[in-house]
């Protein structure tokens, strides 16, 4: 694992910083934000992930010898940038939205408080964490929606690579999911893992009968067994006869899930095995779980979809200087105005607006100035990071729990609109006041 995260970074971040500190303004207070000009794959709504995490890298984010080195070889930048760099430390201040709250257009998700040269250099560090992350927890939360409550676990972490397997548990956990496949993301994260057995561990053996003994006898009848090896319906009689009516579970990994699941349901109640759960894998996504919603199904497993956003790899995040304070003290806001990449400048004060009875109907952003705040508004940012220091009450195990708790309470605040799969317009609008 890296012990830095400095190098995390794309090059022109620290070209900046040199040409910066040429022209005399690079220790200028600057203000950045972090946002989405739209939803990506005409979703109703994102969910922030990854807030957890990123704290982590900053406070990680130490160019120690090993790193500078790098620099200086490849010259990178010049000496006295690297001898700056020697001392970085983050030491602004960093607001954002809860981790696990929803996000619309234009939401400044994140708003950094610091000089340009301390703001600037954490650009690509903090969009590859949020933009993963967040793309991860919102393909996942529409998964969750429409599960109906069922059991949820991912297992997608031999479709990325190895670290981003850890960052989409996370994130599929705070959206919703009930554990992963992941071990390192239990140990980093607190979250619960799950698995037993692939078809692998029945082809090894003679027969599928010794394969289902030897699971049995090792974890117990509550165990769940692959079924679909070779023939399904047999595979169900014989893990009942072995197992007895206390069989856990089932897993189908094939077939069309919806016409499998009712035959198995019905076989594993003829044989008196009522309780015994049915798990369901393959390649599923949130229509596909949507379309099982009236079948038997107990578990589902998700693998692919949701470590990829389901069609929605990045949640579209920019990372924008929106003011900076000139040597007179006074705040100028800036803000890009190219063709269809346009923002606006000045700070955001963020609220989100419900009616009375607590269904949200518009993301209020005041630029420049605070917004009069109502009786069923909430305000969205908090402080992350104050004069440096980091809130600890988001790290860890704990801040991840915190925010699965705080999604749910969130999305019950969702308009019913913004359930539907379909593309569409963002659940509520976003309005500039």
């Amino acid at each position: 694992m890296l012990t830095s995260s400095a190098l995390l970074t794309d090059r022109y971040e620290l070209t900046m910083l040199q040409a910066a500190r040429h022209s005399g303004k690079a220790d200028r207070p600057a203000v950045f934000e972090v946002f989405c000009r739209s939803l990506p794959g005409g979703r109703r709504y994102g969910v922030v992930a990854g807030t957890g995490r990123l704290l982590e890298r900053i406070r990680d984010f130490r160019f120690e010898d090993e790193e500078l080195d790098f620099l200086r070889s490849n010259k990178v930048v010049d000496t006295a940038t690297i001898d700056w760099l020697a001392n970085y430390r983050f030491e602004g201040n960093i607001w954002g939205y809860r981790e696990g709250d929803l996000f619309f257009s234009y939401s400044p998700v994140l708003t950094v408080e610091a000089t340009f040269e301390q703001a600037v250099v954490l650009e690509t560090l903090i969009l590859s964490v949020m933009n993963f992350d967040s793309a991860v927890a919102s393909a996942a939360s529409r998964m969750v929606g429409v599960a109906g409550g069922r059991f949820l676990a991912e297992m997608g972490g031999r479709r990325t690579n190895e670290i981003a397997a850890v960052a989409a548990a996370r994130a599929a956990y705070i959206a919703g999911f009930d554990a992963t496949s992941n071990l390192e993301a239990g140990r980093s994260w607190g979250i619960p893992t799950m698995g037993t057995a692939a078809h692998a561990f029945t082809l090894l053996h003679d027969t599928e009968e010794q394969a289902f003994r030897a699971q049995v006898e090792t974890f117990g009848p509550g165990t769940t067994l692959l079924v679909d090896t070779y023939d399904t319906d047999n595979a169900v009689r014989l893990a009942v006869s072995i197992a007895g009516p206390e069989l856990g579970a089932v897993r189908i990994d094939s077939g069309d899930l919806g016409v499998e699941v009712t035959r198995v349901r019905a076989l594993l109640d003829s044989l008196g095995a009522h309780n015994t759960k049915i798990t369901v894998t393959n390649d599923l996504n949130e229509y596909s779980i949507a379309a099982l919603a009236a079948a038997p199904v107990d578990n589902y497993g998700v693998g692919t979809s949701v470590v990829t956003g389901s069609g929605v790899p990045t949640a579209g995040f920019v990372y924008k200087m929106v003011a900076f304070e000139d040597e007179g003290g006074q705040w100028v806001s800036v803000a890009k105005r190219s063709v269809h990449k346009t923002n606006v400048g000045g700070r955001k004060h963020a609220i989100r607006r419900h009616d009375s009875k607590g269904i949200a109907t518009a993301e209020i952003l005041a630029a420049g100035h605070l917004a009069e705040v109502t009786e069923n508004d909430r305000e969205l940012l908090v402080p992350l990071i104050v004069g440096g220091e980091t809130d600890q009450a988001h790290l860890g195990a704990a801040g991840t729990k915190t925010a699965r708790e705080h999604h749910r309470e969130v999305m019950s605040s969702l308009p019913l609109n913004g359930l539907r799969l379909v593309r569409g317009e963002a659940a509520i609008p976003t309005e500039f006041v």
